[in-house]
């Protein structure tokens, strides 16, 4: 019995002592510090474009909130013009057809001023552009979207409105009147929401595309051309 007891005691203290001396840390080696090093790097690189991305999304929302109200404010309009938009109808009727796309391409906007209410919606949170005052002192530099010039209700895929920085076989487009065909390869610049776009469709719904998407979106408007008025 006395030796179990001197063997427990002499235990514990062998534990105690163990427990109390001090205890060793391998430092790290120079390899291993540069793999450390390049981990965190690489991990950093991979990270950064999901923040900007992060750092973009209150734009993308305000971006596509602006252009449904713009769809909702050509849906409203036509349904006193017989169902057309106002770049279908003769200015003498109220509407916009005779300035196309050149440097009064805004006019496809300034008819609609009582649907749209407010010239700030048509500036997109991502562009460098400026809202206009008010509708009257309105012009293409207060724009930052294109509006489908041979756009209609009855093809509800079409492309009624979007951003401005487009691409069409690798050029950026300028403004002015832009056809894309079936056969051209289309996409957005990445100056603004980093290579991805915003579309309003005929039908007044908004979505948010790559370019990809944007390819399959043209391919399917129910037309060979495609004819943009871009500010």
């Amino acid at each position: 019995m006395v030796k179990m007891l001197n063997r427990y005691k002499g235990g514990e203290a062998g534990r105690a002592k163990r427990i109390a001396g001090p205890r060793r840390r391998r430092a790290l080696t120079l390899v291993e510090l540069l793999v450390v090093v390049v981990v965190i790097a690489f991990g950093t690189a991979l990270l950064l474009p999901s923040f900007a991305r992060y750092h973009d999304g209150p734009s993308y929302a305000a971006c596509q909130s602006n252009l449904k109200q713009i769809g909702i404010a050509f849906r409203t309009w036509e349904g006193d013009y017989g169902d057309k938009y106002p770049m279908s109808i003769s200015t003498n009727k109220g509407g916009s057809m005779e300035f196309g796309a050149d440097s009064g391409m805004f006019m496809h906007f300034q008819v609609m001023s009582n649907e749209l209410v407010d010239p700030r919606v048509l500036i997109c949170p991502a562009d460098n552009r400026k809202p206009a005052a008010n509708f009257a002192h309105l012009n293409n530099n207060h724009v930052s979207y294109f509006v489908g010039l041979d756009t209609d209700e009855t093809r509800p895929a079409m492309l009624l409105s979007g951003d401005r920085k487009l691409v069409t076989n690798g050029v950026d487009v300028v403004a002015g009147l832009v056809v894309i065909r079936t056969n051209d390869i289309a996409g957005w610049s990445p100056r603004i929401h980093e290579s991805l776009g915003n579309i309003c469709f005929a039908d007044a719904s908004v979505q948010r595309t790559t370019t990809a998407n944007l390819q399959t979106f043209l391919s399917n408007t129910g037309t060979n051309v495609n004819r943009l008025a871009v500010p």
